[in-house]
């Protein structure tokens, strides 16, 4: 009985995997959010560019630095047709004040000159249909034809890291 068991959950498994690899890409709009100020904003560069978007969960905001530190220190995913920024999903961060986010948001891209907005009420994640994405880095592509082609969420393996590079050759 136990293996008939172990067959069923791992053909769900294996068909959850499948049906997730089938939904990309897909179609998506673009959406107002919040600038560091607390006003209403666009996706910068929507239809103009592709987006390489960090979505991240403020409580985890470190999660996959080796990644993104070595993107940015070996200029990996640079080219004219790609722009890459930041939004805070500030709904998943309960403890932390949005306020303060934001604040030190912007201290940061004083710093750096990134661009960072915040998605206080899951506004992206909700139009986007990206499922939960609380405490976890999501790391998404978008095609300027409007077309979510890239995403990952969480500790990105290293298959997913070699998959990104392969996937974002052909937006740069």
């Amino acid at each position: 009985m136990k293996t008939k068991h172990l067959l069923l959950l791992l053909s769900l498994l294996f068909s959850a995997v499948a049906v997730s690899a089938q939904s990309l890409p897909k179609q998506v709009s673009n959406v107002k959010i919040l600038d560091l100020e607390g006003n209403p904003a666009s996706l910068p560069y929507w239809g103009e560019k592709n987006l390489l978007i960090f979505y991240i969960d403020p409580d985890r905001h470190k999660q996959n630095s080796d990644f993104t530190e070595d993107m940015e220190r070996h200029n990996r995913v640079s080219g004219d047709n790609l722009v890459g920024f930041g939004i805070m999903n500030l709904k998943d961060a309960p403890l932390i004040p949005n306020g303060v986010a934001r604040s030190m948001a912007r201290k940061r891209t004083e710093s750096n000159g990134a661009t960072v907005l915040a998605d206080q009420e899951h506004v992206l994640r909700d139009a986007w249909g990206l499922g939960d994405c609380n405490n976890m880095f999501v790391l998404l592509l978008v095609s300027k034809e409007g077309e979510l082609v890239f995403m990952r969420k969480g500790v990105l393996s290293e298959e997913d890291i070699k998959e990104f590079y392969r996937v974002v050759q052909a937006y740069r």
